[in-house]
């Protein structure tokens, strides 16, 4: 693992602050520490040098002492903000700004069942690169099982199901954290439980977790939450629901139940937890829209099936009822696209402006058959409006919720992404912190950081403690704020003057510094 060398390289070569008249590298003076423990926040100086916290002081600490002064008085000291889930792949865009000026200095990629593959040359290549944050991965189910069975709807064979244990265990001696699964996308969502449970035995024997999309976040929400707890019983892993919700307006209010399961399962001695975006729609493809069963083999088996009359029928049955009663929340209006690749005149528009703009009727029906021509032209990103704000609240109050994005990394002004990519960590500390009060200051900045630290085993990372990495953020409790919206997302937050990553400012008073300190993380325990 390669270790970067911050602006101040002399003293970072020289090593760690021993004594009292030793020169730190930065000093972040007078602020109101929130440690990431969840207790109150206190004034404390924070003397940082060689990429680690080495003081952190209630007293007034000399300022002579330091290289570099950032005054935080009136602001809030932080750890760095822990993103347990980013779509990061590949890893092409490598600053990461829109995440890190939202304060993350750590993020998990390979969610969702998809992950790059082979992971160890992929984490080598991304340790060439000049990496605005720190970097994790996990091991995707859904793209082993693709490798190995390609999108068949079928069960595996006894050697496809050792061929899979294989890559899981290859996946995890490599560095990655645990295994994902996407049980609602091809080819996941042709697997039974007991395939999913034997490859999560191999993550958990090797000290992993396991993050779950449900197989069902809207009708069968509690049989998917259901799910994913017997997975974390009978393999005995670690769980992290992953951006759990209630989707599609029949199914809100159902948060009530599934909270109550996970806090069973909990006392039951299941490991269980959450983590969630503070947003009422999602984000995935159009075709999440169809009945799975018809995605099986591809987009060209697909074509096939809907150009048959009678299966024609029956798929288009069924995405007019995912338009009602799931993802469409009853009005395709509700369906917003994000990134289409064949006309970007649609990006930021509805399928009900497409309708219009093709002079047809806005009907789910009409819906429907808009739904199949966008993946008959190659599919395209879409925006669902379908989520409740009580769930949304309900979730975030629940003590092991942990806030983390869903989100990609992405160039300022590409496509209409959903603003989460811009906007979550500062939303939550904005709207639900300080305007709603759903939330204490303390307890909003521990589901940031140490919670999902502790979910990762990274014992050095998610606290403001002597001996931790130096991943800082400072904000502005009465300012900082998610600017980004669905019209307009690619806004960078307010309130948020400095992110500082392994000891090197990343946001230095509001400006950009490309310097590139972030490292590849791997599992604790994994090989080199």
């Amino acid at each position: 693992m390669k270790m970067m060398v911050s602006a101040f390289a002399a003293f970072l070569l020289a090593g760690p602050a021993q004594a009292a008249d030793t020169k730190w590298d930065l000093l972040i003076a007078g602020g109101t520490v929130i440690d990431g423990t969840g207790k109150a926040g206190f004034r404390a100086d924070v003397a940082i040098d060689d990429g680690k916290i080495v003081r952190v002081s209630p007293t007034a600490l000399p300022k002579t002492n330091a290289v570099r002064i950032i005054d935080a008085s009136g602001k809030a000291v932080a750890p760095g903000f822990i993103d347990l889930h980013l779509h990061m792949d590949p890893v092409a865009l490598p600053s990461g700004e829109n995440l890190v000026r939202q304060g993350v200095t750590t993020a998990l990629g390979g969610p969702d069942g998809s992950s790059p593959w082979p992971l160890a040359d992929y984490l080598e290549k991304a340790d060439a690169l000049n990496l605005g944050m720190n970097v994790a991965y996990l091991t995707g189910h859904n793209s082993i099982r693709e490798a190995v069975m390609g999108l068949d709807n079928r069960a595996p064979t006894a050697a496809e199901l050792d061929e899979m244990k294989a890559r899981v265990a290859q996946g995890m001696r490599d560095g990655a954290f645990g295994l994902s699964t996407g049980l609602r996308y091809t080819p996941g969502v042709y697997s039974e439980i007991g395939e999913v449970i034997e490859l999560s035995k191999v993550a958990a024997g090797m000290g992993g977790i396991y993050t779950s999309h449900l197989r069902d976040e809207g009708a069968k929400l509690l049989e998917g939450v259901g799910e994913a707890i017997e997975i974390g019983r009978k393999a005995k892993i670690p769980v992290v629901l992953t951006h759990h919700k209630a989707v599609g307006s029949p199914n809100w209010g159902a948060s009530v139940k599934t909270l109550a399961m996970v806090e069973a399962a909990r006392k039951e001695g299941v490991d269980v937890m959450i983590d969630q975006y503070p947003y009422t729609a999602s984000h995935t493809n159009i075709d999440i829209l169809v009945p799975p069963e018809a995605l099986a083999g591809g987009d060209k088996a697909f074509l096939a099936r809907v150009d048959d009359r009678k299966q024609g029928e029956g798929i288009m049955e069924g995405i007019v009822w995912n338009i009602m009663n799931d993802r469409g929340a009853g009005d395709i209006g509700n369906i917003q696209f994000s990134i289409v690749p064949w006309d970007k005149s649609l990006e930021g528009k509805t399928l009900k402006d497409w309708a219009v703009r093709e002079g047809l009727s806005p009907t789910p029906e009409n819906g429907a058959r808009l739904a199949i021509e966008v993946i008959r032209r190659g599919n395209a990103g879409a925006i669902f409006h379908a989520i409740n704000e009580e769930d949304v609240q309900r979730i975030m109050k629940y003590p092991f919720t942990a806030i983390a994005t869903d989100g990609r990394v992405g160039k300022l002004g590409e496509g209409s992404p959903h603003p989460r990519s811009y906007g979550t960590f500062p939303r939550v500390l904005g709207r639900y912190v300080r305007e709603l009060k759903v939330l204490t200051l303390e307890d909003a900045v521990r589901k940031m950081s140490s919670l999902p630290a502790d979910r990762l085993g990274l014992k050095d990372r998610g606290r403001l403690a002597a001996g931790a990495w130096a991943d800082v953020v400072v904000f502005d409790p009465a300012t900082v704020t998610d600017k980004a919206t669905y019209q307009n997302p690619h806004q960078y937050p307010d309130g948020i003057p400095y992110v500082i990553v392994n000891g090197v400012p990343v946001v230095d008073n509001g400006k950009w510094n490309d310097a590139g300190p972030g490292q590849v993380l791997k599992r604790p325990g994994a090989k080199s």
